[in-house]
């Protein structure tokens, strides 16, 4: 008894202390337990109106893209927190056939007849808040204003200004839409009780819209540069009460070497610089951040997911990833403090998992979309002809190619039938590149993005695959020595091959050169020396004012071949795009080179001249002319030179069949996106198929 008493009055004496200690702790205002908050936030970005699930251009279902996947994983992700906000970063309402079923529908009957299905489903996730892309600008600002009506959240730009015809209520010089909100968001401390943070939502899209949608946008609005912009805004942010700044840039990473270029087209690195910048939910490369593809960028933390100490996130494209930053808030001093951060994009497939398909569909978005969608699958199925030969771009970046040929070819037909007399005597050529080759070799989804159009009846559907994007036809005049630094420009695409090498090297400039930017010049003959190092970036800025890659560039005349001095001083005309034209990137391009605008879109100048082909010869033929070619190597060194395609039966067996140059397909060897990998011999000469 003695014993248990004793006890009994050590466990009484412990209970005591701690009674009377948890009172002194409870007593301390310094010692009261904090209050913190946790914040999540969800980015979409680039989903260029893949809302459904479903690849039009093979009429079947696709797990690996598409909002309704995304939205199961919005959905699982939301669920695991108390607080949650969601974004879009934008370029959304191009980029997929039910897109252009969309904007067709609004060109022929100048309205869109509703709520546009991107927003149709996306009302249903609940967004805080909308950016705008620069696609976005592709069908004009009439499309556009009635489009983001549809959007039951709010759309915020801080960069584009009104020049004229400025939209009610706005006047030359005011910002064309809200520049920033500020949310009062009601959140759950870790005590379980209300609280309310007050985020800041600022947007912006590239300068470069100006040039890119001059049609669209000339006159009437101007643009800020995207870090001017922020610096304006961000301190009024503050000043209003801001406990969170999230930044939505369309935008990729830019470069720490020049990071406050007033006019980059990529400034997200030049934002995590700007004070009170807290987060950066950015888009417009397709790329996904945090990841290996950004391996030594000064000052990131890819473990973390920050740039400069800001949390930052980019989920790739077309609802591939989600983007998922994690805020910890903690009151200091009657203010909000982030204490920690962190970022990551969560896939919603992957396809080397034992069950790749790594969230289901969300019903609600395909139910939402059903109608438009049905009528994306007629618009697409439409036939506009027959083809002689298949149109696949597994071989697109090594060798002349049916899929950019018969581009060229029908930019060439348009553009001959639409001369004044006054130019008719002016040589046309056209400039044309592949849209998908591979997309960017940054993710597993750009394996699969190849142009795969069979031989037999055709569709729009394939005219789309066949032409991405909804840019219109362009005319410039130039002169052949403005052509050749247009192909020296396109020449960087290719990496320096060193002829006396052993040791592997990789053909493709995957890193500063999009595969849409290598432009083949067609109605010249010419070749690519990749022993020799590039004029121009990936930008077209001069490099190496003494570099040669293109060489043997000729034209023939009347059966005569015009080259050196005599080519140089030639004027041509080039059949090509807005984009392009406008852009002021390549030689030869720019406003001042533009001699005329045609209303058609290349992708219908394509569908009609296919059209036509098979009305006059019961079918169209896109093989390819084999104009251009590398340079053979001549070196006794055993080169071993190496390119990525897809990995596939179908690239297999067109490769085999449709090769210029010995091409052996590495099966030792892997490709960490999904690629195949050939090595490519340049020591032997083409063989025209």
């Amino acid at each position: 008894m003695r014993m248990m008493d004793m006890f009994n009055k050590k466990v009484l004496a412990v209970v005591i202390a701690s009674t009377l200690g948890l009172a002194a702790c409870g007593s301390d205002d310094n010692d009261v337990a904090a209050i913190q908050v946790d914040l999540r936030i969800l980015e979409t970005s680039d989903l260029h109106t893949n809302i459904m699930d479903y690849d039009y251009y093979k009429t079947k279902y696709d797990p690996s893209i598409g909002l309704a996947r995304t939205a199961s994983l919005i959905k699982q992700r939301g669920a695991e927190v108390s607080n949650f906000v969601l974004v879009d970063n934008g370029d959304l309402l191009q980029g997929s056939p039910m897109g252009d079923y969309v904007a067709d529908n609004f060109k022929r009957d100048s309205t869109i007849g509703g709520t546009h299905p991107a927003y149709k489903a996306m009302n249903t996730l609940g967004y805080s808040v909308g950016n705008l892309g620069n696609h976005e600008f592709n069908y004009g600002l009439d499309f556009l204003s009635e489009a983001i009506a549809g959007a039951n959240f709010p759309y915020i730009n801080a960069n584009v200004l009104c020049e004229a015809d400025c939209w009610e209520g706005k006047e030359k010089g005011d910002n064309l839409f809200t520049p920033y909100i500020i949310e009062e968001k009601t959140v759950i401390d870790s005590k379980g009780d209300q609280q309310t943070v007050k985020i800041g939502y600022i947007g912006f899209v590239p300068p470069q819209i100006l040039l890119w949608d001059k049609q669209n946008l000339s006159g009437k609005v101007s643009v800020m540069g995207i870090v001017e912009a922020a610096e304006k805004f961000v301190p009024l942010m503050k000043a209003e009460g801001a406990d969170v700044i999230v930044a939505i840039p369309h935008s990729g990473v830019g470069t720490p070497s020049n990071p406050i270029d007033v006019n980059d087209e990529n400034a997200t690195y030049a934002l995590s610089l700007v004070e009170g910048i807290d987060v950066i939910t950015f888009g417009h490369s397709h790329s996904v951040f945090p990841s290996a593809t950004f391996e030594g960028l000064e000052n990131a933390d890819l473990e973390k997911g920050t740039i400069n100490g800001v949390a930052a996130v980019m989920p790739g494209r077309w609802g591939d990833n989600l983007g998922i930053v994690d805020l910890k808030l903690e009151m200091q001093d009657g203010n909000w403090v982030i204490i920690d951060r962190t970022a990551k994009a969560a896939p919603i497939y992957d396809k080397n998992a034992d069950e790749p398909e790594l969230v289901s569909a969300d019903n609600g978005i395909r139910d939402a979309v059903a109608i438009e969608h049905q009528g994306t699958l007629n618009y697409v199925n439409q036939p506009i002809g027959k083809a002689s030969a298949d149109m696949y771009s597994f071989l697109t970046l090594v060798q002349d190619d049916p899929s950019v040929q018969i581009v060229s070819d029908a930019q060439i037909a348009k553009v001959k039938a639409n001369l004044t007399d006054a130019l008719k005597d002016i040589p046309v050529l056209s400039a044309a590149a592949p849209f998908k080759a591979g997309g960017r070799h940054s993710t597993t989804a750009d394996a699969d993005s190849y142009v795969q159009v069979p031989a037999g009846d055709l569709t729009y559907k394939n005219a789309a695959d066949l032409y991405l994007y909804p840019n219109t036809m362009v005319v410039v005049k130039v002169t052949g020595a403005e052509v050749k630094d247009w192909l020296e420009c396109s020449a960087n695409q290719f990496n320096q091959i060193s002829a006396t090498s052993t040791e592997p090297q990789y053909l493709i400039n995957w890193d500063t050169h999009r595969t849409y930017n290598f432009d083949v010049i067609d109605g010249v003959t010419y070749k690519i020396d990749v022993t020799q190092p590039t004029k121009f970036d990936g930008d077209c800025k001069l490099l190496d004012a003494d570099a040669n890659r293109i060489v043997d560039l000729a034209y023939t005349e009347d059966g005569i071949l015009i080259t050196g001095d005599e080519f140089a001083n030639k004027e041509f005309i080039i059949a090509t795009n807005n984009y392009r034209a406008f852009g002021g990137k390549f030689a030869g391009t720019g406003s001042d080179y533009v001699i005329m605008e045609l209303p058609d879109s290349n992708r219908e100048a394509l569908a009609q001249y296919i059209t036509e082909e098979t009305e006059a010869n019961g079918e169209v033929n896109p093989s390819a002319d084999n104009n251009w070619d590398f340079v053979t190597i001549n070196t006794s060194t055993n080169l071993d030179i190496r390119f990525e395609t897809q990995d596939s039966e179908l690239a297999d067996k067109f490769i085999l069949e449709n090769q210029v140059r010995p091409l052996t397909k590495r099966a030792d060897l892997t490709d960490e996106f999904g690629f195949a990998i050939y090595n490519i011999d340049l020591t032997t000469e083409a063989t025209a198929k």
